[in-house]
């Protein structure tokens, strides 16, 4: 994650802030969107409408009151920073992703990367489903159900039928993440059933595994 420049008008030096990441209730890390070079507010007083700021997870589309960022400046200036609200007033600003492509390390990262991918595809209020599945971690939104396997396991034919099955109860479309790729037999289940499969890179990159992903990514 890159830091950010902070100007301060007292002494017009020019710091930097790295943005911390926030843990938003689906499990993907908010980022609050800061303004890159802004001008920071010297805090005078202290208001409580002020201190808080309501910022929209990028991946399930919570909004989430967070503490207003500050900096000190090495002249003795506290300064509030400056937030991109990114439209009109009174709009909720959307959170930035955190990097983007962040390493996946561990199955937290696989479970992050995979959230935020369905984000971009389109999904919103995306959390962890209400039934656990039998393997990995299950994540749902609105008409949609998704595996994670997040360790490095290979698909088998039972992680994909499984997901199908559990998906076509819910009335919902399945949709798998792996880190370790499918076993070639859940490869062609996948097929088969019309199961999008997407690979985990360790870069980061979430990359289609079969036409159906690919389908999903051009809908």
């Amino acid at each position: 994650m890159a830091s950010v420049a902070v100007t301060c008008p007292v002494c017009r030096r020019v710091g930097s802030h790295l943005p911390p990441e926030l843990p938003c209730a689906c499990g993907v890390p908010v980022v609050l969107p800061l303004v890159d070079g802004g001008m920071g507010e010297p805090v005078e007083r202290r208001d409580w409408g002020e201190e808080w700021l309501a910022v929209r997870c990028v991946a399930c589309a919570r909004t989430t009151r967070w503490p207003r960022p500050e900096y000190g400046c090495p002249c003795g200036t506290l300064l509030r920073l400056a937030v991109d609200g990114g439209g009109a007033p009174g709009a909720v600003p959307l959170a930035r992703q955190p990097g983007t492509l962040a390493p996946i390390r561990s199955a937290r990262d696989a479970v992050t990367a995979a959230a935020l991918h369905l984000g971009r595809l389109g999904h919103g209020e995306i959390h962890r489903a209400a039934q656990p599945a039998p393997a990995g971690v299950a994540l749902a939104a609105r008409g949609l159900l998704a595996h994670v396997e997040p360790s490095r396991r290979r698909l088998t034919v039972r992680d994909v039928e499984c997901l199908w099955l559990a998906a076509l109860a819910a009335g919902a479309d399945p949709v798998g993440f792996t880190r370790g790729g499918p076993e070639p037999e859940a490869a062609e289940s996948a097929a088969r059933l019309g199961v999008p499969l997407f690979a985990l890179e360790a870069t980061g990159l979430v990359r289609p595994l079969n036409e159906a992903a690919e389908r999903l990514g051009h809908a």
